[in-house]
């Protein structure tokens, strides 16, 4: 979800032993431990609510399924025509290339 790096992690480090101080430092992290824990919990919980107040019937159902972006992926180009099948994976053999194109064939 969040890419950081070496530098970035080390100042929020630092950052965090400003704003902080020594002493408080390792209380702080340890009550922010403990806050992600129960956020963790709170959304499996409300997962399962979900799963169990949606009925057997949809059993196989994910929550990341109501992202737009996974909703998208998995109605538009997780299914695929016979006809477009062959075309990608023509594509695929090619590694992500362009097929050649010449101008005087058409």
């Amino acid at each position: 979800m969040f890419n950081i790096g070496g530098w970035e992690f080390i100042t929020l480090g630092l950052l965090a032993l400003l704003i902080f101080g020594p002493e408080q430092l390792p209380k702080a992290a340890q009550q922010a431990g403990r806050m992600l824990r129960q956020l963790r919990r709170m959304a499996d919980s409300a997962k399962n609510d979900i799963q169990e107040g949606l009925g057997p019937e949809f059993r196989d159902f994910d929550v990341q399924d109501l992202n737009p972006k996974r909703f998208v992926q998995k109605h538009f180009w997780e299914s695929e025509d016979e006809e477009e099948a062959p075309a990608r994976r023509a594509t695929a053999q090619l590694n992500g290339r362009r097929p050649p194109f010449d101008d005087e064939a058409t």
